[in-house]
């Protein structure tokens, strides 16, 4: 059974940074890309950013140059730090998995909680 367990959430000023991890479990983590999404309230499910099982990356227009995305295959983590945040990064963040470029949806985790506020 595949499980992602996001943390690293929380309130932060406009400006300032964070680091989301996601551990997954129940795959062979090396063999997937792996996503960040997020999803504010009334709003629909957006993709940030995208790490490939090669290790290429892309981001969403609205995150390039402030985000970045990284993957540990020893410990079966995908990292988003994320800096110079502003209000509308504002969202609950979750991680999932991509085979090629197909993302995969069979499971979710309870996301996290970023806010950006002063």
């Amino acid at each position: 059974q595949v499980q992602f367990v996001e943390s690293g959430g929380g309130l932060v000023q406009p400006g300032g940074s964070l680091r989301l991890s996601c551990a997954a479990s129940g795959m062979i983590f090396r063999f997937f890309g792996m996503s960040w999404y997020r999803q504010a309230p009334g709003k629909q499910l957006e993709l940030v950013a995208t790490v490939s099982s090669s290790n290429t990356t892309t981001y969403a227009d609205s995150v390039k140059g402030r985000f970045a995305i990284s993957r540990d295959n020893d410990k079966n983590i995908v990292y988003l730090q994320m800096n110079n945040l502003k209000p509308e990064d504002g969202s609950v963040y979750y991680c999932n998995r991509v085979a090629g470029s197909v993302p995969i949806f069979d499971s979710w985790g309870q996301g996290t909680q970023v806010t950006v506020s002063s």
